[in-house]
């Protein structure tokens, strides 16, 4: 019978360590990796107070992640209260192992230290435990402690069990050796779970710092698009959120893990990846006219040629009255002298004002710049006449919103496939694998209208969706375009609403964006005071 129940015994432990490495497997957050280990080890083993270290970084200490005390309801690291206890040096000033300590001496020898007695030891110095018995009226008495070795057999923290319980008496005792064996178990498995979880997220490191780096470049390469894309992930952000939070309509059944949220994170950071391969004339292109310089300086120039040329005319008529010194006649030409530079100012003016671009241009403007570049011609350096407008200067200046020509807006369309070519052409790992559809989405349509596939909603995932609608109120309120001030928030709301109706946007992510008031959280951190204005509630 005494066989049976020692044999049952076994068989639960080993089932519940069974237990515990899948649950380690599981674990992605390194904090809580951390607690399950330890609260692991006080069920396997009875203990009733541990602690967890970790060797630093330099390896010349351990440190103090987690301290629990069940009888004294004391957890600190983790996610709870801060441990606060200073490192333990490994070594000491003249580089021999701090073997006085118990934890140190586990970890730098590598072997497991099993002390009945704390109070009875004379091996190891026990004043720090004496101290805490002190202040808080506890009796520690029995240690295990184990050192915790990765897959390189490298020691990369302790874990140290105090005060085993006698199930049956409720008294302490000393730690069994089928406690050790538990707890070596355990320690190798957490360890291995560790170490894998620290490679894990310096991995996850190395490549959002390679995302960063990307957008750093584009940054650095026009700063006019550094800023969107850092927003644009914010903003997807704040709206998958509230995706997540809603729990009525069609979005009442989306929600996100962790994972789903670090994906969605990555494809908002990436979402304009091709456009480091966009030419940064035709990104930062802050004027119509605009190329490597701002060619309207050209156009001043011949303004002030045909004043000139003007000026001149005038004179030489001028000089062929003196003879006869006609008065009314040098008067008439003074007048229509006045007249014409008046009219080559206004001209000037007028194409100054369409070089800078707007929402739209009118058709009757349009015809006005024709017109200019037909009227006049002026003489270039050697004497040759030249239009006034050759075809390109006509075409910039005639576009009718904004800054970029039909082949110029073709080339930054261009970024979307881009970036969709360079993200697939990535081995992305299986909780990545959406990236590239979510971040190549975002200039699709509802209506299919969009590029560069043309997708209907149907053929879209909400995050794909998502990022379109924060790509676009981004651009609208973005105040650090060269070519417009940013938007109101209720002139671009009220854009979107249109957007909406017309297909271009997913009107069930936009109503909670709206009803949320997504826009409100985002426009109080990232737009200026004057841009937010009251934005009057849909019924």
């Amino acid at each position: 019978m005494r066989y049976n129940k020692a044999l049952q015994k076994l068989l639960d432990r080993l089932e519940q360590l069974n237990k515990v490495g899948a649950a380690l497997s599981r674990e992605r957050d390194l904090g809580h990796l951390l607690e399950v280990i330890l609260d692991a080890a006080h069920t396997l083993t009875g203990a009733d107070g541990g602690t967890l270290y970790r060797v630093t970084d330099d390896r010349q200490a351990l440190h103090f992640e987690l301290v629990r005390t069940l009888s004294l309801n004391i957890r600190k690291g983790g996610a709870g209260e801060a441990v606060g206890f200073p490192d333990l040096p490994l070594y000491l000033d003249d580089g021999r192992p701090n073997d006085s300590l118990v934890a140190v001496h586990a970890a730098v020898h590598d072997r497991t230290v099993a002390v009945a007695d704390a109070y009875d030891n004379t091996e190891f110095n026990f004043a720090g435990t004496r101290a805490f018995d002190a202040r808080t009226g506890y009796r520690s008495r029995s240690f295990l402690t184990v050192p915790m070795k990765n897959h390189d057999d490298e020691v990369i923290g302790v874990l140290q069990l105090i005060n085993a319980i006698d199930p049956q008496t409720g008294r302490v005792t000393a730690f069994s050796d089928g406690d050790r064996r538990i707890a070596e178990s355990l320690a190798s498995q957490a360890a291995i779970a560790l170490t894998n979880r620290q490679l894990i997220g310096q991995l996850e490191r190395l490549f959002e710092s390679f995302v960063n780096l990307i957008n750093l470049a584009i940054d650095e390469k026009s700063p006019y698009t550094g800023g969107h894309c850092q927003r644009v992930p914010e903003l997807t952000m704040m709206l998958a959120e509230a995706a997540h939070a809603t729990d009525e309509g069609p979005l009442a059944g989306f929600s996100m893990t962790e994972r789903d949220r670090y994906e969605l994170k990555m494809a908002g950071l990436l979402h304009d990846c091709g456009k480091i391969t966009t030419p940064v004339h035709v990104v930062d292109k802050a004027t119509k006219l605009q190329t490597i310089f701002d060619r309207i300086a050209l156009i001043d120039t011949r303004f002030e040629v045909l004043r000139r040329d003007a000026e001149i005319a005038t004179l030489r008529r001028q000089l062929a009255l003196r003879a006869p010194q006609d008065a009314p006649a040098e008067a008439a030409l003074e007048q229509a002298l006045a007249a014409q530079l008046a009219q080559l100012d206004d001209e000037r003016a007028f194409l100054r004002r369409c070089n800078t671009g707007s929402e739209a241009m009118q058709e009757a403007d349009q015809q006005r710049v024709r017109a200019i570049a037909g009227a006049h011609r002026w003489r270039a350096p050697g004497g040759a006449e030249q239009p006034f407008l050759d075809d390109d200067e006509v075409t910039n200046l005639t576009i009718r919103a904004g800054t970029l020509t039909g082949a110029e807006r073709d080339v930054i369309n261009h970024h979307i496939v881009a970036t969709i070519r360079m993200l697939e052409s990535l081995p992305w790992p299986r909780h990545l694998q959406n990236v590239p559809e979510y971040a190549g989405g975002h200039h699709e349509r509802m209506d299919g209208k969009g590029y560069p596939r043309g997708l209907t909603r149907e053929q879209m995932s909400w995050q794909a969706r998502m990022l379109g609608v924060a790509d676009i109120f981004e651009a609208l309120t973005a105040a650090d375009r060269p070519y417009k001030c940013g938007m109101k928030l209720s002139q671009a709301l009220a854009i979107m609403r249109k957007m909406t109706d017309n297909g271009h946007i997913d009107p069930d992510l936009f109503d909670v964006f709206v009803r949320q008031r997504v826009y409100q959280r985002y426009a109080e951190r990232y737009l200026e005071p004057q841009q937010i204005d009251t934005v009057a509630q849909q019924p």
